[in-house]
């Protein structure tokens, strides 16, 4: 009798499993734009929203109109290091290139590539020296310099209790002049999430 029991209860635990395990995937395809929070975390939402508006209030500022009265010209600009200071792992290369598309797109400055970019470049400059014709090749030394550097960090603070919790993100980003290290914008951005029946740990 006993052993019977048990062999039913394998038998049980058997269909369970089989049936867990074919249960079927589903994937719905929903608009790149669509708004998507599922844990709470910092996500693609936040990057495009918060770099639009950040870049949108910089070139609003004084700043721009200054320098082109000042030098006749478009300014010349460059993201620098952008630090996560959070607790969560954020992909800052995505929001910086958020933030590069902005800039480029407002067709208000000029944008030169990174420094690792700029390698790139510097390599592909010395191999056409020495490998393609003189009239098509591109000479050393002739890089656009930038005017101001852009950097900055985000922070982010825990509040919780039970399973809710509260983060609130504050990104904060300076332009500096490179020639004489004058900041000439600082702007920052807040965001405040509620998350109720929260299963993270901090």
């Amino acid at each position: 009798m006993f052993a019977k029991k048990i062999t039913l209860i394998v038998l049980a635990v058997s269909v369970f499993v089989v049936g867990c395990s074919q249960a079927p995937t589903t994937v719905e395809r929903i608009s790149a734009d669509q708004v998507t929070d599922l844990s709470g975390q910092w996500n693609d939402t936040d990057s495009r929203l918060v770099s639009t508006e950040m870049v949108m209030d910089m070139l609003s500022r004084p700043w721009i109109e200054n320098h082109k009265r000042q030098h006749k010209a478009k300014p010349t600009v460059i993201v620098g290091y952008i630090r996560n200071l959070s607790h969560e792992h954020i992909n800052v290369d995505t929001f910086v290139n958020d933030i590069e598309r902005e800039l480029i797109n407002s067709n208000q400055v000029e944008f030169v590539a990174d420094s690792e970019e700029r390698e790139q470049l510097r390599f592909e400059r010395e191999d056409q020296d020495i490998n393609a014709s003189e009239a098509s090749r591109k000479a050393m030394g002739q890089e656009l310099g930038a005017d101001y550097m852009l950097m900055g960090s985000i922070n982010t603070i825990i509040d919780s209790a039970g399973r809710t919790r509260v983060t609130y993100y504050q990104v904060d980003l300076k332009l500096v002049s490179l020639s004489d290290n004058r900041t000439l914008w600082l702007g920052q951005k807040k965001i405040k999430k509620l998350i109720e029946n929260s299963n993270s740990r901090y």
